[in-house]
C-alpha cells in the first residue's frame, strides 16, 4: 500500500546525500594556522538527530563559514535529555567558545546556561524559545503562538467554517506547544459553528496515538478534523486515519515538515502543515552571535517566520527550498 510512499521518501534521503556531499566538498579545508586565528560559536541543541535540527545546523555553518567562525556543534542523543545539554553547554564554554548560542531542553538548562555565561561575561543567544531574560542578547525563533492561529485558520478553511475538531498535543507539556495550542483556543471563539469536542495531551507513543484517534472517531462519528501540534503526533494520527478509511473525510493539520508529514500530505491524507524556518533561525543564531561578540546591537527578539503548506503549493519551488533546504 505504500511503496510509492517509500520510492518517494528514498528520492528524498538521496537528494539529502547528494547535496550534503557537495556543501562539504565545494568547503575548503582550514589550515590549523587558519582554525587557531579564528573565534569560535558554539551551537547547543536539543538532539543530534532528525531533520529540523540538522537544517537548524547547516544555517549555522553558512553563517559560520561566512563570517570566519568556528562552529562547534554539541547536542545529546536525546531531545529530553536535559542533563546531558547542561553537561554540553558547560563542555562549550570550558571549551573556550567566544558565543554561546543554544535550544534549550527545558526551563532549567536555559536559567543555568545564563547563570554560567554572564559570570564569565559570554554572549549567549536563544534559539526556538522565547523569553524576556535581559541577560539574553537575543531570541531567535518562531512565534509559536501564531503558528497555532494558523493552523486552526487552515483547519477552518478546510472543513467550509462548519464542524467538530479535536486539538492533539502530547504529554511532554513545552512551552512551544502550550503557545501553539493558545493560538487555537483564543481564535476559537470567533468561529461559532466549530465545535472543539477533544482537546488532550497523550503520551508520545504509537500505539496509544492510534488507540485515542480510533476512541476519538467513536465518540465523534461527524468529526472534521484534528489539529496536531507537533509532527509526530500528526504522523501516527494520520496512519490510523488511513487504516480507518477516513483519509477523505477527516481533515488533518501539522506541525513542521519531516518526510513522512511530507508523504502524508502528498497522498492526501494530511492536509496542511504549518512549517517553521530552522535554516533562517540557525543561520541568524550565528550572525547575531558574531555581532553580540563584536559589540555590536542585536536585535532582541527575532521571529524567524512561519509557512501555512498543503497539497497544492508544496511544490512551488520557493516553498521546495523551505521543504528542502539541502538540495540545491
Amino acid at each position: 500500500m505504500r511503496t510509492a510512499a517509500v520510492k518517494r521518501f528514498s528520492v528524498y534521503g538521496l537528494f539529502f546525500l547528494v547535496a550534503v556531499t557537495l556543501f562539504y566538498s565545494c568547503s575548503a579545508p582550514l589550515t590549523d594556522g587558519e582554525v587557531d586565528k579564528k573565534k569560535t560559536v558554539a551551537l547547543i541543541v536539543r538532539m543530534k538527530h532528525g531533520d529540523y535540527w540538522r537544517t537548524v545546523k547547516l544555517g549555522a555553518e553558512m553563517a559560520a563559514k561566512e563570517y570566519e567562525r568556528n562552529l562547534n556543534f554539541y547536542a545529546p542523543d536525546y531531545e529530553e535529555d536535559a542533563h546531558r545539554q547542561m553537561e554540553l553547554v558547560q563542555q562549550a564554554i570550558a571549551d573556550g567558545s567566544e558565543t554561546i548560542v543554544v535550544a534549550p531542553s527545558d526551563e532549567q538548562v536555559l536559567r543555568e546556561a545564563i547563570k554560567l555565561t554572564r559570570e564569565r561575561a559570554i554572549p549567549i543567544l536563544v534559539l526556538d524559545t522565547v523569553g524576556k531574560d535581559s541577560a539574553v542578547k537575543s531570541y531567535i525563533g518562531t512565534d509559536n503562538y501564531d503558528m497555532g492561529m494558523k493552523a486552526f485558520e487552515k483547519m477552518v478553511f478546510l472543513i467550509e467554517k462548519k464542524g467538530q475538531i479535536a486539538l492533539l498535543g502530547t504529554d511532554r507539556v513545552k512551552a512551544n506547544a502550550k503557545q501553539r495550542e493558545q493560538g487555537v483556543l483564543d481564535l476559537l471563539p470567533r468561529e461559532t459553528q466549530v465545535e472543539l469536542v477533544a482537546n488532550e495531551n497523550v503520551p508520545l507513543d504509537k500505539k496509544q496515538i492510534g488507540d485515542w484517534t480510533r476512541e476519538l472517531i467513536r465518540k465523534h462519528p461527524q468529526l472534521k478534523g484534528v489539529i496536531a501540534l507537533d509532527a509526530s503526533t500528526a504522523i501516527d494520527v494520520a496512519e490510523e486515519m488511513e487504516n480507518s478509511g477516513l483519509r477523505d473525510k477527516v481533515k488533518i493539520v501539522a506541525i513542521d515538515s519531516p518526510p513522512e508529514v511530507l508523504e502524508y500530505l502528498q497522498e492526501g491524507i494530511i492536509s496542511a502543515t504549518i512549517i517553521q524556518k530552522p535554516l533562517s533561525m540557525g543561520y541568524l543564531g550565528v550572525k547575531y552571535a558574531v555581532e553580540a561578540s563584536n559589540g555590536e546591537a542585536v536585535p532582541s527578539l527575532v521571529d524567524t517566520g512561519t509557512k501555512v503548506i498543503d497539497r497544492e503549493n508544496m511544490f512551488w519551488s520557493e516553498n521546495q527550498k523551505l521543504l528542502f533546504p539541502f538540495v540545491k
